[in-house]
This record gives structure tokens, C-alpha cells and sequence, in this order.
């Protein structure tokens, strides 16, 4: 029976520093690529009409942290998942599972589990649940198909937060400390890593900070320039139409754009 191995911390901070620049590039990325068009095209104008927001720059502002916010949490949960899969690797021997749906298979105690990583405990709605208990059976069949003696155990496996019941019937579902404890047999995982994840951070945030000045100036400039009437005010309608309007609508309005 394979015993767990003590996962050294020069090890733990050696990988997140190594991997970590990789978040901050890609952020960085996904800012250089966005354009204005898309930004207001996919946030709610409703919602931020409902703020008696009156001012170009700061409506642009707040639809650009939305997007921000969002992209963020995605490339983000990437990380964190790469670095699951370092930590069950380098404790359990765990490796990637060719099952769909499945991130991760690791074998403690003589039991096999399959884990789904997600980022936080509220990731998915009902739909999006029921869709990973079927992948959890499908898994199964092809688990059994490869390795018959092996009943598998699954898993949710959720970043941060907390799960008030982890036992969901046909899986289990543990969030935060319990599940950087349960891929690495330390209870203290979860806060040994915040320290080496901000490794560098202040220089990297520097260099987005300076990105993000030059977007938002470029953005609330053409901004007034498409969506603003001629004495500053911010045109709704115009913005509505473009945001909502019909295909043939929004079309007319791109050309004039």
C-alpha cells in the first residue's frame, strides 16, 4: 500500500513561484485584448443606469472591473487547480484522470478517489451540479473498466469557502481547509500557501495597474465619443439599442460605430 509522503515546503513554495507569474501574464492578456464593443455589449446597462451613474468614466470603470472580476476568478481557478494537482501529486502520487469531467485520481488507504476541483463551494448552479454527478457515473464505469477491484470514491473538491455538509450522498464535497487537508494530510495547507502566492506580487500588480490606467482612458475616450451625447451626458438609449437591440438593430449601429 503506497503511504503518503510529506510534502516539503521548499517544494510547495518553489512550484507556486515558478507557477503563479503565469496568472498575472494572463490577466495581463486578457486586458490587452479586450475591446470597448465587447465590454458594453456583455454588462447589464440596467444595473448600472439603476446607479444613477452620471459620468463617462466612471460607468466604463464599472463595467470594466465587472469583466475584470470575472476573468479574474477564471484564469485564477486554473492555478489553483494546477497546484492541487502538484500537492496530491508530490503527497499521494495522485495524477490527472482520463475519465471526462474528472480533474484528478489519488489512492489513500488502499481507496481510490476521483476528484472534480472547483474553485469555490457556489460554482455551479443545480444544472451544472447534476451534470457533474453524471460525469461521477460515468467515471465509474469507466474506473471499473480499467481497475475492477477498485470502487471509486468521489469527490468535490472546492478551493475556499466552506461546505456545511460534505456528505452529499454520492459524493463528498469539501471546500477550503478541508480540501487542501484531504489531498495533502496537512490541516495547515490552506495557509501556508497564501504567503509564496504573493510572491512578487506588488511588481506584477504595478505593470497591470499601469495597463489598466491607459485601457480605462482609451475606453472612457471612445466612450463619449459613441455613447455620449454632445454635451457630455451619457446617451442610455444609444447604449440600450447597442447592448440589447435586435441583430439588424445593433448591426446598423456597429457601422455607424
Amino acid at each position: 500500500m503506497a503511504r503518503s509522503k510529506k510534502l516539503v515546503n521548499s517544494q510547495l513554495v518553489a512550484f507556486i513561484e515558478s507557477a503563479i507569474p503565469d496568472f498575472h501574464a494572463a490577466r495581463l492578456t486578457s486586458l490587452r485584448k479586450l475591446r470597448l464593443r465587447d465590454l458594453v455589449r456583455n454588462k447589464n446597462p440596467y444595473l448600472f443606469r439603476a446607479k444613477n451613474i452620471l459620468v463617462a468614466g466612471e460607468l466604463v470603470q464599472g463595467f470594466l472591473s465587472a469583466h475584470l472580476s470575472s476573468q479574474e476568478e477564471g484564469i485564477f481557478g486554473g492555478f489553483l487547480e494546477r497546484l492541487a494537482m502538484f500537492v496530491a501529486g508530490a503527497v499521494y502520487g495522485g495524477r490527472k484522470s482520463i475519465a471526462e469531467g474528472i480533474d484528478l485520481e489519488i489512492v489513500k488507504d488502499g481507496t481510490l478517489y476521483a476528484v472534480a476541483i472547483k474553485s469555490g463551494p457556489d460554482w455551479g448552479n443545480s444544472s451544472q451540479v447534476a451534470r457533474m454527478r453524471d460525469n461521477f457515473k460515468k467515471a465509474a464505469r469507466i474506473i471499473r473498466t480499467n481497475a475492477p477491484a477498485k470502487l471509486p470514491i468521489f469527490v468535490n473538491g472546492c478551493c475556499y469557502g466552506r461546505t456545511a455538509t460534505e456528505n452529499k450522498g454520492d459524493y463528498f464535497k469539501y471546500s477550503g481547509q478541508s480540501f487542501w487537508s484531504f489531498i495533502s494530510d496537512d490541516p495547515e495547507l490552506y495557509r501556508r500557501i497564501i504567503e509564496p502566492i504573493g510572491h512578487k506580487a506588488r511588481e506584477h500588480n504595478e505593470g497591470f495597474k499601469a495597463e489598466y490606467a491607459k485601457v480605462l482612458n482609451q475606453f472612457t475616450q471612445q466612450f463619449v465619443t459613441d455613447f455620449c451625447h454632445p454635451d457630455g451626458a451619457i446617451d442610455w438609449d444609444k447604449l440600450l439599442v447597442f447592448n440589447s437591440g435586435r441583430k439588424l438593430t445593433r448591426a446598423a449601429m456597429l457601422d455607424r460605430l
